[in-house]
């Protein structure tokens, strides 16, 4: 597969960023592509190895065909390649944009692997442009009706392949638009918005129905003989300080939210960092996104808190690979603002005491303080490290807690401890005809998984309502 010396000839080439400045302009793509000549020569450096660790439980949650499809790739035989991969992938074009690549951290050349990401998505956006993608409707229908909840990547996913088993899918959607995190959650220069509307009218086109601002109630479901909730795990994680409802003090999804509609309207932000110094809780992939937007939207100043300590900078022992390396990374959003502000943004082992404000109910302040751990693993305030920074916009990244508790009323259900809607058997089946997928399911976690877990959901749906 691919060219025996391959990756000992051609370095590691990923798709460029564009340059800060200009990208701080706009919402645009981050990233420019490379050419075919390009891909074509980094398909080659996969090695044939005895054990693709990159298509492993550690590498792609999909089991992508990834050393198949490179060597096709590196052939030029592009149509081919792009079947193998959507045999296992069926949104490429958004693993193509947002997944942190794990088959590639699985990769035996490791810090030098393959770049199995750029490959799919310029396969993909490859079969877009010359026309290989078209509609694939169902030669037969079961004449069995599954209502999948939620547009998220799992329920997308489920939907995607529960009508290519013949069934008729509707696709409930509380939003004004179908793609959930794919669309409100994730900033459009990450992931463009027109790449998540192409894909939804597609699966149009191949017979699924999309039923907008429509909260799902039980009761008007009883018709299907399936129900796949797929609503995500957006309750928040909220901060234990007083003045959480000060003006100015935002959960960062409803901030995303609002930008991304801005992006689209081309309009203002209803939320916008224009002016402001804004101060971001949490230093995952959220929080990065919240800097990059607001870098975007005009801030006087961006600050990144981050509990934990810094990661190390390279894999420690208890680390090894093939696991994904807990290590320090710098992404987008810290890198403009290292361009930007002349510094990263990141402040670790850090948290909010409390949060100050004016005379008008709005937050103009933070107070903040230094965390050190235990040797039982808690945290505790570090003596006399507070500190006052500026603060107009604090915007709250501090992870998800669980599905919203109004889904859990609508359809009867408890959650567990970690608020999720998992059946003790290990199942998607939570009883009679519901079932669950992706992170209502599993917990917050990665794009990829999610697609995983709803294209396992939809298989076992198939089998039980098959046999009804």
């Amino acid at each position: 597969m691919g060219s025996t010396t391959g990756f000992l000839d051609v370095i590691r080439i990923e798709n460029p960023f564009r340059a800060e400045e200009a990208r701080l302009g706009d919402f645009e793509d981050l990233h420019m592509p490379n050419p075919p000549k390009v891909r074509h020569e980094q398909a080659s450096r996969c090695m044939n190895c005895g054990v693709p660790f990159c298509q492993s439980d550690f590498g792609c949650p999909l089991h992508n065909l990834i050393p198949e499809w490179n060597d096709l790739l590196y052939r030029g035989q592009e149509q081919e390649a792009l079947r193998r991969l959507l045999r296992t992938a069926p949104f490429p074009e958004f693993t193509g944009h947002v997944c942190p690549a794990l088959c590639e951290k699985a990769c035996n050349l490791e810090n030098d692997a393959t770049t199995n990401k750029d490959n799919e998505l310029y396969l993909i956006e490859t079969g877009f442009a010359k026309g290989w993608i078209q509609p694939r409707i169902p030669v037969a229908r079961t004449g069995k009706r599954v209502a999948v909840v939620g547009s998220g990547p799992s329920g997308l996913a489920a939907a995607d392949l529960l009508n290519q088993l013949g069934h008729e899918v509707t696709v409930i959607e509380k939003a004004d638009r179908p793609g959930g995190l794919l669309m409100y959650g994730i900033p459009n220069m990450k992931l463009p918005k027109g790449i998540v509307e192409r894909r939804i009218r597609l699966m149009e086109a191949e017979g699924i129905r999309f039923e907008l601002n429509t909260e799902a109630k039980a009761e008007e479901l009883l018709d299907y003989d399936a129900v796949l909730l797929c609503g995500g795990a957006r309750k928040p994680r909220s901060l234990n300080v007083e003045h959480m409802d000060a003006q100015g003090v935002m959960f960062a999804v409803d901030f995303l939210t609002a930008a991304t509609k801005a992006v689209l309207k081309g309009a203002a932000s209803e939320a916008s960092a224009e002016g402001k110094h804004v101060i971001v809780v949490g230093g995952g992939d959220t929080g990065n996104d919240c800097v990059g937007t607001a870098l975007r939207q005009g801030c006087v100043s961006v600050t990144q808190l981050e509990m934990m300590p810094a990661p190390p900078v390279d894999r420690t022992a208890n680390n090894p690979w093939p696991e994904w390396p807990r290590i320090l990374r710098t992404d987008y959003g810290q890198m403009e603002a290292i361009y930007r502000q002349g510094s990263d943004p990141r402040i670790y082992e850090t948290t909010v005491k409390q949060i100050l404000t004016d005379e008008t109910g709005r937050i103009n302040g933070l107070e903040t303080v230094k965390l050190q751990r235990t040797p039982e693993g808690r945290f505790e305030q570090v003596p006399d490290s507070e500190q006052t920074l500026p603060c107009e916009l604090l915007l709250i990244a501090a992870g998800f807690v669980g599905c919203e508790e109004k889904t859990l009323s609508s359809f009867d259900l408890k959650a567990d401890g970690r608020g999720r809607l998992l059946p003790e058997d290990g199942s998607h089946h939570l009883g009679g005809k519901i079932y669950s997928a992706g992170d209502m399911r599993n917990g917050q976690s990665l794009v990829v998984r999610a697609l995983a877990d709803g294209r396992a959901a939809a298989k076992e749906i198939d089998q039980e309502i098959n046999f009804l």
